[in-house]
């Protein structure tokens, strides 16, 4: 399997997905309650599109990881890993999984941080995160 080497962006990790059994029942399932994985999908390391999003998440990682947000990458559709078969991706897409494990949001394009964090902060638990940071 072809996958974007693990880079450190800033504080945020980014992970390609051999890292993870393919055997194991649901591929996310150790990010259960502990943090949003942000998966993003592509034939292949040399789509315009993943490297765009790739670099737009280098702008503000600090951002991601104050959301609790892991990036996840996967590169190689023959591999039909584990994460393929159960987020159905079609050539590039980015998908946003909250801590209770369900898609909070796709998009076929590169977002950037910016835009990544202002839709995060929308989730109904991020929103409680919010209030519980500020003491309410």
């Amino acid at each position: 399997m072809r996958t974007v080497p693990a880079l450190i962006l800033g504080m945020a990790l980014t992970i390609p997905f051999t890292a993870f059994a393919q055997e194991e029942a649901d591929p996310l399932a150790e990010y259960l309650w502990l943090q949003r994985p942000l998966v993003i999908f592509a034939d292949t390391p040399n789509d315009p599109r993943f490297k765009r999003q790739m670099e737009l998440l280098e702008d503000t990682p600090e951002e991601l990881e104050i959301r609790d947000v892991i990036v996840v990458t996967d590169t190689d559709p023959a591999e039909d890993s584990a994460l393929r078969e159960k987020l159905h991706p079609r050539g590039f897409m980015l998908v946003v999984i909250g801590k209770d494990g369900k898609v909070a949001f796709r998009k076929p394009v590169p977002w950037s941080v910016r835009e990544l964090i202002h839709a995060i902060d929308k989730i109904p638990m991020r929103q409680d995160e919010i209030l519980e940071s500020l003491g309410k």
